[in-house]
């Protein structure tokens, strides 16, 4: 009986998503939680920390992926995690900044249920036109949108999406008064954007690339305070004469209930795995720029970044 009960407990390790060798007896595992599907970004960006935080702190990490209404289902469940489950909520701004703006009740207050622990990445937003369509420059386009306003759609990715409400941005900054029109994911968008269903697209930057590489479409600016080094020929949005700056995250979050000094021990060991040359490398492969960032620095970028997009997300009226 005691063997059964050993192998059953082995099996249920293994078919964990443990990244790390070690188990810390007196704490339990640490739990990095991804709240969307294996295989995205995120989950990269999650797995990629876990394996070099474990291995840092000589501790058990396990990724977990808890998917469900857009994210906002592992951010209910993880506002609600007790003090001795040590588990981190990897959000984004769609989680923690849009959700409880548009939603009547998300299910939890960013603010009150979450704490910042450590932003880890960025990422920057494009704009991009067939390579049919006669436009070579953000200028250009934007001045012939101008004389042509009922060409002025803008496809996105997702209704309620971040580069939906970057279009957003853009058309007001531009003073153009764009139709954002909504897809079921980049694939159809890209789709329509090359076949030419629709004149413009706006998505993540690592999202058009390979397309643009592929010379299927071109990304006339990106949304970077300086141009990418993915895309060193994308001319920024400042560069092309609007003056406009804008990117998305990904940050770790711990409920309330985590202790401070738990809080600081692990802000301080991600922003040092962060620095490492070797996660720097595998984020660069993996077309995502890395970050380390204290939990301090942290919550001064999302204070900035609610200052930024929430007078968008609430003047667009947008309702899911």
């Amino acid at each position: 009986m005691l063997r059964r009960s050993a192998l059953k407990s082995a099996a249920a390790l293994a078919a964990a998503s443990i990244v790390a060798p070690a188990w810390s007896q007196d704490k339990g595992p640490l739990r990095l939680v991804v709240p969307y599907a294996p295989g995205g970004s995120s989950d990269r960006t999650a797995r990629i920390v876990g394996d070099k935080l474990g291995a840092k702190l000589g501790e058990v990490v396990v990724v977990e992926n808890k998917t469900g209404a857009g994210g906002r289902l592992a951010m209910q469940q993880g506002k609600l995690a007790p003090a001795s489950r040590r588990e981190l909520v990897l959000a984004n701004p769609a989680t923690i900044v849009v959700a409880p703006l548009v939603f009547k009740d998300a299910g939890y207050d960013p603010q009150t249920d979450f704490q910042p622990v450590g932003q880890v990445s960025e990422y920057e937003f494009g704009a991009a036109v067939a390579t049919a369509v006669p436009v070579k420059s953000l200028s250009h386009l934007l001045a012939w949108l101008r004389a042509n306003p009922t060409q002025a759609n803008f496809g996105v990715p997702a209704t309620g999406s971040l580069p939906h409400f970057f279009a957003l941005m853009t058309s007001e900054k531009a003073q153009v008064k764009g139709q954002v029109v909504g897809y079921r994911g980049s694939g159809p968008l890209l789709t329509d954007l090359i076949g030419g269903q629709v004149p413009v697209a706006f998505d993540t930057l690592d999202t058009l690339l390979p397309q643009h590489e592929a010379g299927k479409l071109h990304i006339l600016a990106s949304s970077g305070a300086k141009r990418s080094g993915f895309a060193p020929d994308v001319p920024t949005y400042k560069e092309s004469g609007l003056d406009l700056v804008a990117t998305g995250w990904n940050a770790f979050f711990a409920p309330t209930s985590m202790p401070q000094a738990e809080v600081a021990r692990l802000s301080q060991a991600i922003a040092e795995v962060m620095k490492d040359e070797d996660t720097r490398r595998k984020f660069h492969d993996a077309k995502m720029v890395p970050v380390s960032a204290t939990a301090a620095q942290t919550a001064a970028m999302l204070k900035a970044y609610r200052a930024q997009w929430a007078p968008v997300v609430q003047q667009s009226g947008y309702q899911p």
